[in-house]
């Protein structure tokens, strides 16, 4: 028995077989990883602002930052190069600033002491009555890109220190600005 259509059955083989060989490099790769930490502090937003509004400032507010010089200050482009207490380091690039707005971002490449890649993460302040919201949000892909991580470098141990980076300098921060 002759099949009607020999051309399309000749096409149809022929794109299975490819899509064989193409479904392989179709794989998905790690995905991007979200975090988000939110804290309200009694204090109006312009003192909170105040206190971390410098790129270089981490330092005195963040406990685990031993030291955080930027070279550029503020200014986009600014590189900081952060020193923690336990030994570890971290560069960052600032990404944009606004003052008025209350926030800038910065950029990660290598997560240096942090097991993540391609880090990016936003601070900002906002008011609420006379109190204030700081949102600290970051988005990044775990230390290790290739299947199979190890477990210090996985999805879960990426959000799990960066979380525990937020939380900490969250709640010191929090401390710091109500104890004035």
């Amino acid at each position: 028995m002759t099949h009607p259509h020999p051309t399309l059955a000749r096409r149809a083989f022929a794109i299975t077989v490819l899509a064989g060989f193409c479904l392989p490099t179709l794989a998905h790769g790690p995905t991007r990883q979200k975090v988000v930490e939110e804290i309200t502090i009694d204090a109006p937003a312009s003192a909170v602002w105040a206190r971390i509004r410098n790129f270089d400032a981490l330092k005195d507010w963040h406990p685990a930052v031993a030291e955080s010089p930027a070279d550029q200050g503020n200014t986009e482009g600014s590189v900081r190069r952060l020193k923690l207490r336990d030994g570890g380091e971290l560069t960052e690039t600032l990404e944009s600033y606004d003052d008025a707005k209350m926030r800038y971002s910065y950029r990660a490449k290598d997560g240096g002491a942090l097991p993540v890649t391609n880090y990016t993460s936003t601070i900002s302040v906002r008011a609420e009555g006379a109190k204030s919201i700081v949102e600290w949000r970051g988005a990044f892909y775990r230390g290790y890109p290739n299947n199979d991580p190890p477990p210090d470098k996985n999805d879960e141990a990426a959000v799990r220190a960066v979380t525990g980076v937020y939380q900490s300098g969250l709640a010191q921060l929090k401390k710091l600005v109500e104890a004035k």
